[in-house]
């Protein structure tokens, strides 16, 4: 009998392909599902955080990346710079802009001093020290808002997280959420729908082993394993190895059995 109370902590990701961005795709996706998810605002995701959602509402923790990078647009001054140096019509840079994303960045610099510790450890020091930062953050958005035109383009940006504040700030109440995620190299690998470009002539069946692959490798990232050498490692002995033992090949048993052929540091 496997002793569960020293099982190896699992971390895993799950991706999916769909051609487009309807809302029944996560619906079916997640169905059967509840827990916490980390996503933008896309609208196809409302109905999983519906009150009456069986066999629960799904918990919304929005992305503080898409969030920055809103503001961060209106504060890029070298790319408003290389766009003028080609005699395009540079972006708008604002000075109130700049400030945001220091503030944003110092919430990022904490997270990633507490990358990699337990979920305990990571809440109790983001209500020390990131609690008063986002407080002060929403307290200073919204007054810099309020003097601002409606339609301004800074305006637009605080909203956006303004309107969500309770999903952006679920973070500091759950040590289990934790900002990992994957930068695709392809257009279509962000969202993995026929609105992104390129994506509309992606077979279904190579989108979803592309869907297959990301999983694969994210999971073995959040695993703190190099995807190239796990990956290598169970292809090149997978074909005899037993079927009733395929799951000493996961990641998070992997790497323990790796773990326990090391031999012990000098």
């Amino acid at each position: 009998m496997t002793d569960r109370s020293a099982a190896p902590i699992r971390r895993r990701w799950c991706s999916n392909y769909s051609r487009d961005r309807r809302g029944e795709h996560p619906a079916a996706h997640l169905a059967g599902w509840s827990g916490i998810l980390q996503a933008d605002a896309f609208g196809g995701y409302g109905d999983l955080y519906a009150a009456g959602r069986q066999p629960a509402p799904i918990l919304e923790a929005s992305c503080w990346a898409h969030s920055r990078r809103k503001v961060f647009e209106l504060s890029d001054i070298e790319a408003a710079a290389r766009k003028k140096a080609r005699g395009d019509k540079p972006n708008l840079v604002y000075p109130l802009a700049v400030e945001a994303v220091k503030r944003i960045d110092a919430l990022f610099d904490i997270e990633r001093e507490i990358n990699g510790l337990s979920p305990e450890q990571r809440h109790a020091v983001r209500q020390e020290r990131s609690l008063p930062l986002v407080t002060e953050l929403e307290r200073w958005m919204i007054e810099t808002r309020d003097k601002l035109s409606r339609g301004h383009d800074l305006s637009k940006a605080f909203n956006y997280m303004l309107r969500r504040w309770s999903s952006f700030t679920r973070f500091l109440d759950d040590g289990r959420i934790a900002y990992r995620t994957m930068q695709p190299s392809e257009p279509c690998a962000a969202s993995l729908s026929a609105e992104s470009p390129g994506c509309s002539a992606v077979p279904i069946a190579a989108g979803q082993r592309a869907a297959v692959l990301y999983s694969l490798i994210v999971s073995a990232k959040l695993n703190d394993i190099d995807p190239q050498a796990w990956l290598a490692d169970i292809l090149a002995r997978i074909a005899a190895h037993p079927a009733q033992r395929i799951d000493d090949l996961l990641p998070w048993n992997w790497r323990s059995a790796k773990l326990r052929t090391q031999p012990a540091a000098a």
